[in-house]
């Protein structure tokens, strides 16, 4: 399983899993997400993206996953899914 040089996957180990049939499957460890702590909420509006709040707020739209890990979220839509929901965003800098 490969990922582009710079993926936060990079580095993630590998499983060989078998499924019932004793068919063998190559899959990313689970990734070991710490806490990171907010450094500043952000009010969802209906329209917004993840990928526009990754640039606004990290200066990068491709760390948008950063502030699915600030909130505990496995999928960015859900993130955004309640406009008036407020979410913690990292800093910059955190990593």
């Amino acid at each position: 399983m490969t990922f582009f040089a710079g993926s936060r996957y990079e580095r993630v180990g590998e499983l060989l899993l078998e499924d019932e049939t004793g068919r063998q499957l190559r899959c990313k460890r689970p990734r070991y997400v710490p806490p990171a702590p907010a450094r500043l909420g952000h009010v969802v509006a209906e329209h917004d993206r993840i990928d526009l709040l990754g640039e606004r707020y990290l200066g990068d739209p491709e760390r948008f996953w950063r502030i699915c890990d600030a909130n505990r979220e496995l999928w960015p839509p859900d993130l955004l899914a309640e406009p008036g929901r407020v979410i913690a965003v990292p800093g910059a800098d955190d990593e």
